[in-house]
């Protein structure tokens, strides 16, 4: 399923909507109307009751909850807590992560962390047992049912074509409730018949689904029309690293832009490798830059799950960034990623492939003796550095190479040329790029030079490809359409009257959380508490304080 050019610049003069609506449908608010509670009753019966799936990873429920702990002093000053912790973590704990400070103040964040288990540990009892009871669950599984409708074409807009896949177009749409920009990526049914790829797709489209990363390209939508399978993915109006690389001036990054892209890509592949997926097609048209310059991975369709103990062969992926393991039919597991960060790194540096220069004629069985045989070479654009981060990456054995040694991403993090980088700010999305995209331009080919697909002949569709469509076709996915729709607007308008306070007083909260680690520091140097014994002890004074 790979795309020679994913997504592009959107072409907002042709959004409809326009003025208050921000794109949305004039009918929008008759699109997000809530159902009568009385539908509700069988969501009610089927639902996850799990606070961390509930309360802390979907974003409606999550905020709902909120609201409900925010009618009672007791539950708002355990929320209040919960969120100092948090504005604390980022606004100092990543500053002393960095410099030298006394050891009184050092083991504060893991005092934090020990009593914030005990705050999230009394809310995940009674209060969610209560939230459950409230009306505000109640409002929930209506945003559920709503979550769950179908999604059909006439749910969005459809614009221009912004590039192709392997199996069809991708082109640029909208959604007519809340007016928020996607890439429809096609798959038409007869062609991913004729490729026997129905496996690829529908793999790509569960993974998709099981990720939830900043750094991953989003799957928010999957559905059908007549002719096509459709996935509805974050759009990314920056173009591809390729464009960037060679279209942008003299090929290559100077190293300072190369590093940032090449952390934010670490964090992705720490993300996939957390679920146990192997991402196996890391190269820079498949790397994305959004409308800020951050980046994320895009094209999981030679991505795969393995599972827990094992590990897996398969000779896939693209000439030039292909693993000597990979190559060699050996069994691996994440090595292969690592391995194709490094060529990731040194092409951005060095503006070719490590094993391949641009544009050269060889056959494919030189380019993989390179891989396996050649050293790759630097020039006077690597510093030691970045030299000594590519040469570990690019290790032939994968047992010797940068992030294979037993613990993964942090391995790579750890490394002299990363030292700059504060990664939990990173991860917070706190951090700006190095270059922003220019929304007047559009960093992809011209339309017109986007070849067009042939069409397909001596394929017929019948009842027996059903299955793999009801597979497929399954809407809505929870988290970015949870994440959408809070946007539209219309979220206040109909969502319960009052509105959780816990972030509204930055300042206020870091002078909490602070003062509140200075009185257990006092605390915990003249007495020793058990977790279990004095549990309620230690709740009771993390609110009063």
């Amino acid at each position: 399923l790979s795309c020679e050019s994913d997504c592009a610049n959107t072409v907002k003069n042709t959004q409809g909507g326009g003025g208050k609506r921000n794109g949305r449908s004039k009918k929008w608010k008759e699109m997000l109307k809530l159902p009568h509670i009385s539908l509700c009753e069988e969501l009610r019966r089927t639902v996850e009751r799990d606070y961390t799936s509930l309360c802390e990873k979907q974003p409606i429920c999550r905020q709902l909850f909120r609201q409900f702990c925010d009618t009672q002093p007791k539950l708002r000053r355990c929320i209040e807590f919960l969120d100092a912790v948090a504005i604390w973590y980022f606004d100092i704990y990543c500053i002393i992560s960095y410099v030298y400070v006394p050891w009184h103040f050092s083991n504060i964040p893991s005092l934090f962390f020990f009593f914030f288990r005990i705050v999230r540990e009394y809310l995940s009892g009674e209060p969610f047992s209560a939230y459950q009871e409230a009306m505000y669950f109640s409002r929930f599984l209506q945003w559920q049912w709503l979550e769950r409708q179908p999604v059909t074409k006439n749910t969005f807009r459809h614009y221009r074509v912004l590039g192709k896949g392997g199996f069809g177009e991708v082109c640029a749409c909208q959604v007519r409730a809340t007016g928020k920009m996607y890439a429809c990526k096609k798959l038409e049914k007869k062609r991913v018949k004729k490729r026997k790829g129905e496996a690829m797709a529908l793999n790509e489209k569960r993974i998709l689904e099981k990720v939830n990363s900043s750094f991953v390209v989003s799957l928010a939508y999957a559905y059908e029309t007549k002719d096509a399978l459709c996935l509805v993915l974050t759009i990314m109006n920056g173009g591809d690293l390729k464009f960037h690389i060679y279209n942008m001036g003299n090929s290559g990054f100077d190293e300072q832009r190369a590093i940032f892209y090449a952390a934010e890509i670490c964090c992705g592949l720490e993300d996939l490798h957390r679920e146990r997926i192997v991402y196996r097609d890391l190269k820079p048209e498949n790397i994305l830059l959004d409308d800020r310059g951050h980046i994320r991975i895009s094209d999981l369709g030679l991505a795969v799950q393995i599972p827990e103990g094992e590990t897996i062969r398969g000779r896939v992926g693209t000439v030039g960034y292909m693993a000597p393991e990979v190559i060699q039919n050996e069994s691996y597991t994440f090595s292969p990623d690592w391995w194709g960060l490094g060529c990731l790194i040194y092409e951005m540096i060095q503006g070719q492939s490590p094993f391949r220069r641009r544009k050269e004629r060889v056959k494919r069985e030189e380019v993989d003796r390179r891989v396996c045989e050649d050293q790759e070479e630097y020039t006077e654009k690597f510093s030691e550095d970045a030299k000594d981060i590519c040469r570990q990456l690019l290790c032939k054995d994968p047992k010797e190479r940068l992030g294979c040694q037993g613990i993964g991403a942090a391995e790579v993090k750890l490394h002299p040329i990363l030292r700059n980088i504060n990664f939990k700010r990173l991860e917070a999305n706190m951090l700006d790029p190095p270059f922003c995209p220019d929304p007047r331009a559009v960093y992809c080919k011209d339309v017109l030079d986007i070849e067009q697909f042939s069409t397909v002949k001596g394929v017929n569709l019948d009842p027996t490809d059903d299955d793999f469509y009801h597979k497929f076709v399954t809407g809505s996915v929870s988290i970015p359409w949870q994440n959408e729709v809070p946007h539209s607007g219309h979220f206040r308008t109909v969502t319960c009257p009052y509105f959780c306070k816990g972030w509204q007083n930055f300042q206020h909260k870091i002078k909490f959380a602070t003062y509140f680690a200075s009185v257990m520091l006092c605390i915990t140097s003249k007495t020793r508490y058990s977790t279990k014994n004095n549990f309620d002890f230690m709740l009771n004074l993390s609110l009063a304080i």
